[in-house]
């Protein structure tokens, strides 16, 4: 019985040292002496911790991402954007440009950029963005005299390449 149960207790204590392995087909690890680092390439950040000296983010893996969409909260306004994936301009062309701002956000929900449509076809500089994916929010306010009508929005994905 005294042996029985030290085979059990070495067992326990052998699978209770084991640690979380994540399995990767991108990524790398790095050491030195001060520390090491392991990365996976396709996360999700659910997290950023920044100091003076850097900056670190965590997520979890998400295999299947769609970030070409868009969500069409005012079918009545008719906007074009273009290209998608996008380099170093992204243009926005509408008849209707007066009242309408767009509003730009990073993967993480951080808003990069926000400004009024200034003509029909109203070009946006973003290449100094980083390569990701992006929301484009067009949030358009109808200003017309006989009815109350709310602000109206459509929503797009967008991928930033080079």
């Amino acid at each position: 019985m005294k042996r029985r149960t030290i085979v059990v207790f070495s067992l326990l204590s052998t699978l209770s040292a084991t640690a979380q392995e994540v399995v990767s087909s991108q990524g790398e690890s790095y050491s030195n002496v001060t520390g090491s680092i392991d990365f996976t390439i396709g996360e999700v950040v659910i997290n950023t911790e920044t100091s003076g000296a850097g900056e670190i983010t965590q997520g979890f893996h998400q295999t299947n991402w769609n970030i070409l969409s868009v969500e069409d909260h005012a079918p009545s306004y008719e906007v074009t954007i273009f290209p998608n994936p996008l380099e170093d301009v992204l243009s926005i062309e509408t008849s209707k440009f007066d009242n309408v701002t767009y509003t730009l956000y990073d993967a993480q929900g951080k808003m990069v950029m926000q400004n009024k449509l200034s003509a029909e076809q109203t070009p946006i500089q973003v290449g100094q963005l980083v390569q990701g994916a992006y929301t484009l929010e067009l949030n358009y306010n109808q200003t017309n005299q006989n009815s109350l009508s709310s602000p109206k929005r459509k929503i797009y994905k967008l991928v930033k390449i080079h």
